[in-house]
């Protein structure tokens, strides 16, 4: 198993040997080790039904098992003083269910409702009533993260896999990302993923950060990729272009256009005496879950006459709509006005 072996190197130190591995049919559990037959056994429902990111957490903590009982040799109850120190260590969730959960706090709650309520009055036709609100809210979100490194409140840190499994990234997606890292309060790592059901791998983009900025950058997320393809659409129509060749470059150009239209916020806000430092425990988490990091420079599409439309549209794009809510089957869908 390919995540088995890289998990082996990067967390393990390459100490683990290989088990066997099965799909169980019962859902009284997620994963588990036998350690006789030396098995890792994981809930076949679980792993068709879950982001791949979160199968892998599962997979850690069984890991940790065989861990335990192996390479330190301690015969103790399944979450032992043993068992508890290696997952304190390698950022593993230590619980049976073995998937961090980030539940919100009254407190974010509340927080995600108002910038969910200054978003929906960004909707306003007046496009001046529309920027004064959603720079409202990204000015709120500032302030809380602001207050939380002043305060000294141990933030609680979790991940989120957004948007789907590619076999290539492209370059809007990148830009996308580097949107939420520089503007929304999280760290952006492409990580490999694996699709069970399709048998495909690819890479799918992991966000790292608290949970009400892992919820707003989930959204943004979303607004920009339906807000690019609704911008090509009108831009097919305007110029009776049949063809998508320059679909992907427009997209490009929309994340570039507005990353630039949040830069020169940020710039009114450091104004402001609103200056963000990123934090070092967030980092530190980061480095915990990904200790083997590297950064890849990507060349961007040559550049054509529709980087440069997308990118003027992508500057006259307003952050508007409430938060995100999900449907019966537990996927994300944008609340219309």
């Amino acid at each position: 198993m390919a995540a088995y072996q890289r998990l082996n190197e990067t967390l393990f130190k390459s100490t683990l040997r290989s088990p066997q591995f099965a799909l169980g049919d019962a859902d009284t559990f997620l994963g588990r080790w036998f350690q006789g037959t030396r098995t890792i056994e994981l809930s076949r429902s679980f792993v068709l039904s879950h982001d791949w990111t979160v199968v892998l957490e599962v997979l850690k903590h069984e890991m940790a098992h065989q861990y335990v009982h192996e390479v330190l040799r301690e015969d103790e109850a399944p979450h032992g003083p043993a068992f508890r120190a290696v997952c304190a260590r390698l950022g593993i969730d230590e619980r049976s269910g073995g998937v961090p959960e980030a539940a919100e706090s009254p407190e974010q709650r509340r927080l995600l409702e108002r910038v969910h309520k200054l978003l929906a009055l960004a909707q306003s036709d007046n496009r001046h009533e529309a920027e004064a609100a959603a720079a409202a809210a990204q000015r709120l979100i500032l302030r809380h993260n602001l207050d939380l490194h002043r305060d000294g409140t141990p933030a609680r840190y979790s991940f989120r896999q957004i948007g789907r499994v590619t076999g290539r990234v492209s370059e809007w997606e990148r830009r996308l990302g580097n949107v939420l890292r520089d503007h929304f309060f999280v760290e952006i790592i492409w990580v490999p993923a694996y699709l069970p059901a399709q048998g495909k791998r690819g890479s799918v983009m992991e966000a790292i950060g608290t949970p009400e900025n892992l919820e707003l950058a989930a959204y943004v997320y979303d607004f920009l990729r339906s807000t690019a393809e609704r911008l090509w659409l009108a831009h097919q129509r305007e110029t009776n272009t049949p063809h998508n060749r320059d679909r992907q470059p427009y997209y490009a150009g929309v994340m570039s256009g507005f990353a630039q239209k949040l830069a020169l916020e940020s710039k009114r806000h450091r104004a402001e005496g609103l200056v963000w430092l990123p934090q070092a425990k967030l980092n530190e988490y980061t480095r915990q879950r990904h200790p083997y990091l590297r950064t890849i420079h990507h060349q961007g599409h040559r550049r054509r006459d529709a980087f440069a439309e997308g990118q003027k549209a992508g500057r006259d794009v307003v952050l508007h709509r409430g938060i995100s809510t999900r449907n019966d089957r537990g996927e994300r869908r944008l609340l219309r006005g």
